[in-house]
């Protein structure tokens, strides 16, 4: 059973402010390792990018704001032009992501999805990565139905799949590898906090598929992609 009731050591607005930001600055590598990104760039995110005009991305949730890095080297690699919104409700979130070297297109600001549906934003991509275990199920519908709203072209969430295969694996192979920070303790507790693909599907709304990716992870896609 889904455990939303655990509380995440880095939500707590009193935790260690340098265990915090060792978390931050350690995320690029654990994501590197479980979440998949680049295979997700490849494969739903690139076919959706214009050579011919600059392309607009919206990540939500952007922690300490190493994944939209990597999508805008990414895409700068292959020759597109890709501005990048990135948010986070958490102010330290935002001052760790703003304090790292800039990356050209690439702009943090405290926010949260409902502010820019009331600015009337849209986006060409809209993404996220950890989100939706943080959520609950009525928070999870609002929020997409804001990227509904915000988007012009793709959605795609990526979280991780609850499962106990999954927690034995992070607990013996990934948390010993990260010290000084909240990655180990807080990364049990997100998954068993997060979605199975079962309880992801009777979630969705219309419109919404969920999509498994090795090893244990989940993409909750809406919009024009041929790989549902």
């Amino acid at each position: 059973m889904r455990e939303s009731h655990l509380a995440e050591r880095m939500d707590d607005p009193h935790c260690d402010l340098g265990e915090l930001n060792r978390t931050y600055a350690q995320f690029g590598t654990v994501n590197g390792l479980v979440a998949g990104w680049r295979r997700v760039y490849r494969q739903d995110l690139r076919p959706h990018l214009s050579a011919s005009r600059p392309n607009t991305l919206l990540d939500i949730g952007c922690g300490g704001g190493d994944v939209p890095r990597a999508l805008a080297r990414w895409a700068a690699r292959d020759g597109f032009t890709l501005r990048i919104t990135a948010i986070d409700a958490d102010a330290r979130a935002i001052a760790f992501a703003q304090a790292q070297p800039p990356v050209s297109g690439l702009h943090f600001r405290r926010a949260m999805s409902g502010d820019l549906v009331r600015e009337g934003q849209r986006f060409d991509l809209v993404t996220s990565n950890h989100l939706l275990h943080h959520l609950t199920g009525s928070e999870l519908r609002a929020l997409l139905g804001d990227c509904e709203a915000l988007s012009a072209g793709l959605v795609v969430h990526s979280d991780l799949q609850r499962s106990p295969l999954a927690y034995l694996g992070f607990r013996v192979g990934v948390a010993p590898l990260f010290r000084g920070s909240f990655i180990g303790e807080d990364g049990l507790r997100s998954i068993r906090r997060s979605f199975t693909t079962a309880e992801l599907r009777k979630l969705a709304p219309p419109g919404w598929t969920v999509r498994t990716l090795v090893p244990f992870r989940n993409l909750l896609i809406y919009g024009a992609s041929d790989r549902d």
